[in-house]
C-alpha cells in the first residue's frame, strides 16, 4: 500500500472547482443523475453534463440546488468575479 493514490482529488480550498466526478458522485449519493435533472427541468438529457465543462448558469443553479449548495461552492472560479463586483458596490 505504499503507492496508494486517492481516487479523486478533493478541492484543497474554497477557491478550487469541484472535479466533475465529484459532482457526479455527490448527485448519485442524493439519488440524482445529470440526465434526470436536465429532463425534469425541461432541458435535453445531455444539457446538465455540459455545465460541468463550461459555464451555464441556469443549469449550474439546478445542479447546485440538487446538492443543497450555491453554485459558487461547486464552481468558485466561475463566480469569483461576481462576488468581487458585489463586494465593491
Amino acid at each position: 500500500m505504499e503507492n496508494f493514490v486517492p481516487p479523486t482529488k478533493v478541492p484543497e480550498s474554497e477557491t478550487e472547482d469541484w472535479h466533475p466526478a465529484d459532482v457526479l458522485a455527490a448527485l448519485k449519493k442524493r439519488g440524482h443523475t445529470l440526465a434526470g435533472l436536465s429532463v425534469a427541468n425541461g432541458y435535453h438529457p445531455t444539457a446538465a453534463g455540459k455545465a460541468l465543462k463550461r459555464s451555464w448558469p441556469a443549469l449550474e443553479q439546478i445542479i447546485a440546488g440538487a446538492l443543497g449548495v450555491q453554485p459558487a461552492v461547486i464552481w468558485p472560479s466561475r463566480y469569483r468575479d461576481h462576488a468581487t463586483e458585489k463586494a465593491g458596490q
